[in-house]
């Protein structure tokens, strides 16, 4: 049943935990992401890029089936496999370069931070020598606490994107933006909006994950033990670090477009709802002995990348990179361990994203 709270900005909003109720809702086309009054909406933080309304509430279905379908074929299974052996080296490189260091290393600086940047970067045409720009203005626009700070992040980002999209009229590559500058009726805003969309989730998101995938891995050695005698564990082990993952303290927002009831409670039109995919991944109707990490789980029904029309397009490349990672860092390295107490790691209060601020190893 929905639980009705308070966000961090003090608005009134519905939060959805089950399983059955967010999947339900995820797909559920009475909830969108934008609203018919958004200067007066809820919010559920500060965030420029995900704490409002987002979109044309007249338009916001349509607009969201062209943008999805300009995105879709740049993700297709064919595409996925082309790049799949690119994924591979890149992640060996980085592993190469993290063996040459003496003994320990920052673990997110040495490998989660810099692979899903150096693909993304390859995938859109975006040059890698901005990384340390791009990745700065991404983290300011999530930031969840400094609106004028996130506001000023997404605004360097889409004039970045805007560059960029310039620069591939003059010197088209083989990349998603030269592609989407040939798109038809697709105008140069909506290229540069597209871009940096895709470069935002496209690395941040994939970055947290490989941080706490080994994490997981570095705090239940059984379970390393388990993909080390039998690698074809590896694709269930991907996908119950993704059920797996810390636990949130917000949700997916979503406005209510029209009333929407759940068990005898009513989410009025305009209502904030938040769908917690965290807790709907740990609720034991659907995952027994939630808190448990088994990578052996049955794991399909998991919502990390959502469900229904706003299922993560970019899902497949994050899967791929996160294959690549694990099954290549457990045998490459397979006396690594934590080198500080696991209390003592931080984890990123500040942003959407959350994830570990550092995972010191060592070897």
């Amino acid at each position: 049943m929905p639980q009705r709270i308070q966000t961090a900005t003090g608005d009134d909003a519905w939060l959805v935990t089950r399983h059955a109720d967010v999947r339900a809702l995820l797909a559920d086309t009475r909830l969108g992401r934008s609203h018919p009054d958004p200067a007066n909406a809820a919010r559920s933080s500060e965030s420029a890029l995900f704490g409002g309304p987002l979109g044309d509430f007249d338009t916001e279905r349509a607009d969201h089936a062209r943008m999805r379908s300009l995105m879709q074929p740049h993700f297709t299974p064919r595409r996925m496999e082309a790049l799949r052996g690119r994924v591979e080296a890149l992640t060996a490189e980085l592993l190469d370069d993290l063996a040459r260091q003496p003994g320990a290393a920052d673990l997110n600086q040495a490998l989660a931070v810099p692979l899903p940047i150096l693909v993304i970067c390859e995938l859109l045409g975006v040059p890698y020598v901005d990384r340390d720009q791009f990745r700065a203005w991404s983290l300011a626009a999530a930031d969840t606490v400094d609106r004028a700070r996130s506001e000023q992040g997404l605004a360097d980002l889409y004039d970045y994107g805007t560059r960029l999209v310039a620069l591939k009229r003059d010197e088209p590559g083989d990349d998603v933006i030269t592609r989407l500058c040939t798109a038809e009726g697709v105008t140069d805003p909506e290229i540069a909006g597209l871009a940096m969309s895709l470069l935002f989730a496209g690395h941040e998101t994939t970055v947290v994950q490989i941080g706490f995938g080994a994490l997981l891995l570095l705090t239940n050695p059984d379970q390393r033990q388990a993909i080390t005698d039998n690698p074809d564990l590896i694709p269930n082990a991907v996908e119950e670090m993704l059920r797996a993952r810390e636990r949130s303290v917000t949700g997916i927002p979503r406005y209510a477009r029209e009333d929407v009831e759940i068990d005898g409670t009513v989410m009025r039109a305009g209502d904030l709802v938040l769908l917690d995919l965290s807790s709907a991944n740990h609720d034991p109707a659907v995952f027994p002995d939630p808190e448990r990490f088994d990578i052996t789980r049955r794991t399909a029904a998991h919502v990390s990348f959502g469900h229904g029309g706003h299922y993560c397009v970019g899902a497949p490349l994050a899967r791929m990179e996160l294959r690549a990672v694990f099954s290549q860092l457990v045998t490459r390295f397979p006396t690594m361990r934590l080198a500080i107490p696991l209390a003592d790691l931080r984890i990123r209060q500040d942003v959407l994203t959350g994830g570990l601020a550092e995972l010191p190893v060592a070897w």
